[in-house]
């Protein structure tokens, strides 16, 4: 099947042209305006890689650490319906048991693939190797020392699917940690009020990537430059950024995209109140309330994001970023991060054809995953 005249993204930047899709794959892109029989026309229409995100908790009154198999169905559905069409479920600060069962639903539903879902890539396990000073949301009850045993034995359960693990490098063992995990996976920074040198520390011991930049770390400081200081200053470490509009300031954001260029994954952090009305909700066994598109615990801690990441992306865009810069960062950035680069995050030959028809404004009209649409 043919896709004609449209307004293609690559990894180049925008292209007007054609592509072919071929048995759910990207199998050629001609630049130009073309008539073909049976083709569809995209009438100049923006074509986006399906995104990708790597840090999302739940939605649609689902989350990933319930261990529930409907729910993070019901997870996957919303988030292709929105043009998210690849993600790492994101788990909590909790027991290794509770991982383990929602581990296990992640397995189960990346091998089902149900059609109209977004599809599992990987999971994210943000906790339980983190700062109490800076456990933000996390259950505070179940933090933990790094345990690469126990670490290992919940990665060789899901069949190594956990793509990005995350510690806080203060923590006694952090380093030696983040040495021996960061052969099974991307080991990232987190939660934690980590110095420069303790940060510093783990990334030379393989950490090549930080969660949620600027949130649950020290700010920046001219004599304590800290996780954002030993971060930005290597080519190698990737960040993530919540782009909701609550969690970080517009001019932050700016900011970040100039101390980290080609090297931002936009993320939502999204909680299972992403897609819900305002009331009360769950995260790892706290109540979490939702009031104008705000997500907070009884204390007034931001507790994650009511967002998807078509609405962050459209915000970074709103926020001043170039437009390519923020499709790259909702795409093939984070699509390399979990190791996916190959398959997903950008219309390219040999890739799957997932990809969503939007407007101008980068609104989704139309959704295909393996060049189906929804």
């Amino acid at each position: 099947m043919w896709f004609v005249n449209g307004n293609i993204f690559t990894p180049r930047g925008y292209v007007r042209g054609a592509f072919e899709v071929r048995d759910g794959i990207f199998a050629k892109i001609r630049p130009g305006e073309a008539e073909m029989a049976d083709a569809v026309d995209l009438r100049g229409a923006k074509v986006l890689p399906g995104l990708v995100d790597i840090h999302t908790h739940g939605n649609s009154g689902a989350d990933f650490s319930d261990g529930d198999a409907a729910g993070l169905e019901r997870m996957a559905r919303y988030l292709a319906k929105n043009g998210v069409t690849s993600f790492a479920p994101t788990s909590m600060t909790l027991p290794y048991d509770t991982l383990e069962r929602a581990f296990g639903t992640a397995a189960a539903l990346r091998a089902a693939r149900p059609a109209d879902c977004a599809r599992v890539m990987g999971i994210h396990m943000e906790g339980p190797f983190f700062s109490e000073k800076k456990k933000g949301a996390q259950n505070g009850a179940y933090l933990k020392k790094p345990d690469f045993e126990g670490f290992e034995a919940l990665w060789r359960g899901c069949g190594g699917l956990v793509k990005i693990v995350d510690v806080a490098p203060e923590l006694e063992g952090a380093a030696a940690f983040a040495g021996r995990a960061a052969r099974l996976c991307t080991v990232s920074v987190a939660h934690t009020d980590a110095d420069y040198d303790q940060a510093k520390a783990v990334f030379e011991s393989g950490a090549r990537h930080v969660t949620h930049l600027f949130n649950a770390m020290p700010p920046i400081h001219h004599r304590r430059p800290g996780v954002i200081g030993a971060a930005s200053e290597r080519g190698d470490v990737v960040a993530e950024l919540i782009c909701d509009g609550q969690h970080i300031h517009p001019s932050i954001v700016r900011m970040a995209f100039k101390l980290f260029p080609g090297r931002l994954c936009l993320i939502s952090d999204a909680l299972r109140c992403c897609g819900m009305p305002d009331g009360e909700y769950e995260l790892g066994g706290q109540a979490v309330y939702l009031k104008n598109s705000i997500a907070r615990l009884a204390d007034g801690t931001i507790a994650g994001s009511a967002a998807n990441l078509f609405d962050c992306l459209r915000n970074a865009v709103r926020f001043g970023i170039p437009e390519e810069e923020a499709i790259l960062a909702a795409t093939l950035l984070p699509a390399r991060e979990i190791g996916a680069a190959d398959e997903i995050g950008a219309i390219e030959p040999g890739r799957r054809a997932d990809f969503v028809v939007c407007s101008d404004a980068l609104a989704p009209k139309q959704v295909y995953i393996d060049g189906v649409c929804l």
